[in-house]
């Protein structure tokens, strides 16, 4: 690929920024240089990206010395506090109990103090927060050498290239064009997919003033932590560090180049993970996801850095990772076993960082930049099919969490993970043995002298006031963190720029009350999906969702019809026979009873755009758009304009759109046995017999017409059939 001259393009300031010139269309005029003309990736340098023994000692790294006395104090008010708060629950819930404890009552007993302690450290670790470090970026000299890289996967291709487009032009204006690249790492196996994202990433190549490259994987071993280590065993000799992107994600260059300056300038750091931002959300559920972590993530966030310290967690992407680090320490293996929990590591990010962090890197979160950004899930039931994978990843760490060497608050970070999905179920439980104690009381015959030659009689005792108190402060412990968040953006400009102070407390109390409806429902999903992963049945490996439609009232009635009858059912079991029960109860099963209007309307784009339009649920992305989003969206609609609306067929009848496929295949005949290549063999066969090119795509499977945009003779010779 050839790289714009930059004799051609405006030159940088002193301090790096660039002004790039716009034409009349409105397009920096930088970007119409034609690039083409050269090889789709860059010559190879191998990294040896050894495969890791968890039984093994780990590769030596650097020597990271103790925790400062800032993050042991941190730790101390998270996991200590969490710990008190344990205690004192576990003290208060048994003397509602009295002493003679019953059986039911001692298993409510257990499921109560992991609830409490659950709610109880989502409190101390905001808190921890305030101990949170500043940080600063030095302004020494860097010369690292950077790779942007986005693994894809039957994704949206204009959209793709849109961001990567914006992202681009904004490396040139900060200065770092000279020493960043930007490859596609494509896992696509739909040849529809793949021939979308080919043309989308030559017409990127075209607009870039940063190199672009693109490689497309036959094998999809280990999936996207596959991809990545095929990368880093290809090219990574290549680079000093590598900044990971979804394909819905982006940061803009400046938060890049700060990066980029702080990894460099501490050698023992291996990962710096930013805090992503969710943008772009239409439908009400995407938008009250990103109010929430808008408001309350960084809150959040520099709780979880100030008491992870330098043994930070990855979330696999939006992230900076010294390459050489990563080759060392991060080649996972496959589990021993099938699927759920032997196989391909699928939340591979976690085990990373763990994995780095055991060889002496540094992992940090660095909570202070702000130009991360990322997709949203648009609704309910999608949320849920990636939930499902995640909750599989999360408890596959049950098999590594005593791995050797692993540090304990990285193996804390599995374990919030696991109980992040655990707690569902575990929720569940605790709901239905309080109404199994209900029912024991209501139709049981009690006994209170259960000796015969008995005086007094052994009153059952329970404690309703002491109940209601625990009741409370589980509540606060639920909530005083979001009101800690929107307090703490009353304190700055983001309430201003979300709207004011007045409607930043409307969509709160939005978020709070449709959040309170759709955790009953999310409470029965995940319970479903652990019910699943335990009888063995695997998540496969499906494309992401990022922009869904409204679901019809026959599919959310079919996905919700179970929670609305055990939401119904239990409602008349309780009017009967314990109506006291229905207060505490209310907020549960409305959301139950509720789950279809819920989940459809919470999916309409209507109603978000309405909200939107009334100041609910705004956030200052939405308000005062980033510019890097904005070009991204422009660039996208440029991009998707110049994508054929026929598919493969369009290849045929332009040739211009030939070449850009050809530019991005190796030339030359077929390498490799014959044995793999008998899909490029049975499509040569059948091209060979066709007379037309409908009639030869109407012949070829879809596995060969994969083999054919995999060859460029094979393009040729399906180009040069009549039309």
């Amino acid at each position: 690929m050839t790289k714009t001259d930059p004799t051609d393009l405006p030159h940088a300031s002193a301090d790096g920024e660039v002004d790039l010139p716009l034409s009349e269309e409105g397009e920096w005029a930088a970007l119409d240089i034609e690039l083409t003309g050269g090889p789709a990736t860059p010559a190879e340098a191998p990294l040896v990206m050894p495969e890791q023994d968890f039984r093994a000692r780990p590769p030596h790294g650097p020597d990271s010395g103790w925790p400062s006395l800032r993050t042991i104090a941190a730790r101390l008010i998270a996991f200590g506090g969490a710990a008190a708060i344990a205690w004192y629950g576990l003290q208060q819930m048994m003397q509602v109990f009295g002493d003679n404890v019953t059986y039911l009552q001692l298993v409510l007993l257990v499921l109560f103090a992991i609830t409490f302690t659950w709610v109880g450290f989502s409190f101390t670790s905001m808190i921890a927060g305030f101990l949170a470090p500043r940080l600063t970026t030095p302004t020494t000299q860097n010369d690292a050498k950077v790779a942007v890289i986005m693994p894809v996967y039957h994704e949206d291709a204009a959209a793709t290239a849109g961001l990567l487009a914006a992202l681009a032009r904004d490396l040139y204006r900060v200065g770092m064009a000279d020493r960043t690249e930007i490859f596609v790492l494509s896992d696509s196996r739909q040849p529809g997919s793949v021939f979308e994202e080919m043309i989308a990433i030559s017409r990127l190549r075209d607009i870039s003033p940063v190199p672009i490259w693109y490689r497309r994987r036959r094998s999809n071993k280990g999936r996207k932590a596959g991809n990545v280590a095929e990368f880093v065993m290809r090219w990574g000799g290549r680079y000093d560090q590598m900044v990971v992107l979804d394909a819905d994600s982006v940061m803009g260059a400046s938060t890049i180049k700060a990066l980029s300056a702080r990894m460099n300038a501490d050698p023992a750091v291996g990962l710096i993970q930013t805090m992503p931002m969710l943008v772009g959300g239409q439908t009400i559920f995407a938008r009250l996801t990103q109010f929430a972590g808008r408001i309350y993530g960084p809150a959040i966030a520099r709780g979880v850095a100030a008491w992870s310290g330098d043994s930070g967690n990855f979330w696999g992407h939006n992230a900076i990772i010294r390459v050489k680090a990563f080759a060392q320490c991060c080649g996972l293996p496959e589990l021993p076993g099938k699927p759920p929990f032997g196989g391909t590591i699928l939340s591979h990010d976690f085990v990373e960082a763990a994995l780095l962090r055991r060889a002496g890197w540094k992992v940090r979160l660095d909570h202070d930049l702000r130009e991360s950004f990322e997709g949203s899930p648009p609704t309910l039931l999608d949320m849920a099919v990636r939930e499902r994978r995640w909750a599989q990843g999360n408890l596959q760490h049950s098999r590594l969490l005593f791995s050797r060497g692993f540090a304990w608050i990285s193996r804390a970070h599995f374990v919030i993970g696991m109980l992040g999905f655990l707690m569902s179920p575990i929720w569940l439980a605790m709901i239905l043995v309080g109404l199994a104690l209900s029912a024991n009381v209501l139709l049981s015959r009690p006994d209170y002298f259960p000796q015969t030659y008995q005086l007094f009689p052994e009153w059952p005792t329970f404690d309703p006031v002491r109940m209601l108190w625990l009741f409370v402060a589980a509540m606060s412990f639920l909530l005083v963190p979001k009101f800690i968040g929107i307090f703490r953006a009353w304190l700055r400009p983001l309430a201003k720029n979300s709207g004011g102070k007045g409607r930043l407390m409307a969509s709160a109390l939005f978020e709070i009350t449709l959040s309170a409806l759709i955790a009953p429902v999310q409470m029965l999903i995940q319970t479903r999906q652990i019910y699943e992963i335990l009888r063995g049945r695997d998540s496969g490996w499906e494309a992401q969702v990022r922009a869904g439609q409204m679901p019809p009232w026959k599919v959310v009635l079919r996905r919700h019809k179970l929670h609305v009858t055990l939401g119904l059912g239990t409602l008349l079991v309780l009017a009967v026979f314990s109506p006291g029960q229905l207060v505490w109860l209310s907020p549960i099963l409305a959301g139950l009873i509720l789950s279809p209007v819920t989940s459809r309307w919470s999916a309409s784009p209507v109603f978000g755009r309405w909200a939107r339009l009334h100041g609910l649920l705004v956030t200052p992305e939405e308000r005062d758009a980033p510019e890097i989003l904005t070009a991204a969206n422009a660039l996208d609609y440029r991009i998707a304009g110049s994508l054929p609306r026929d598919g493969l067929a369009a290849m045929g009848r332009d040739p211009a759109m030939q070449a850009r496929v050809a530019s991005l295949l190796r030339a030359g005949a077929p390498v490799g046995p014959a044995a793999a290549r008998l899909d490029a063999i049975s499509a040569e066969a059948k091209l060979a017999h066709a007379a037309t090119q409908a009639e030869a795509l109407s012949f070829l499977t879809e596995s060969e017409k994969l083999a054919m945009l995999e060859n460029r003779m094979l393009v040729d010779v399906f180009a040069k059939l009549p039309k």
